[in-house]
């Protein structure tokens, strides 16, 4: 019975492990997007706009890559649960429990993180339409044969 504990510890340290990185990143996700969106509405670049989505992609990916390692380890310690201890190898390969909802896309559109990220998103855009950003503003250059100059008409989109 040593022996399985012991092996099960081992795979809950790793569980505790991942389950703290998916906080980590939610966490780093809300902080970043924010601070985007306070120097977007200073500078009004759309860059900061564009890279806010980029972000918010990149941190859906990896979230949804912990929580797949997560959901292995959570079937390989059933496995191991369910074994007899003269049976305990202390393997921690989860290769073999990569398979169902534990695969990296299901777990990218699972239950918790699909509304997180999916809300993200739809807030971006809510944002993104009512900040008034230079990347709304279409400028036209209008060369005028009359006078020999250039005129500057901006029209701005509202």
């Amino acid at each position: 019975m040593d022996k399985k504990v012991e092996h099960l510890k081992m795979i809950q340290t790793i569980i505790t492990r991942m389950s703290g990185n998916l906080f980590i990143l939610k966490g780093w996700t809300i902080t970043l997007i924010i601070g985007l969106l306070t120097v977007a509405s200073n500078n009004e670049e759309g860059i900061y706009i564009l890279f806010s989505f980029f972000l918010i992609l990149v941190f859906w990916l990896l979230d949804g890559f912990f929580l797949s390692i997560e959901r292995c380890y959570r079937d390989l310690y059933n496995f191991v649960r369910k074994q007899k201890d003269k049976d305990i190898d202390f393997s921690m390969d989860y290769r073999k429990h990569k398979k169902g909802k534990n695969t990296w896309i299901r777990s990218i559109f699972s239950k918790t993180l699909t509304p997180f990220y999916g809300s993200l998103l739809i807030m971006m855009l809510f944002v993104t339409l009512t900040l008034k950003i230079n990347t709304t503003k279409i400028q036209f250059y209008i060369d005028c044969d009359e006078q020999n100059s250039n005129n500057i008409i901006d029209i701005i989109k509202e």
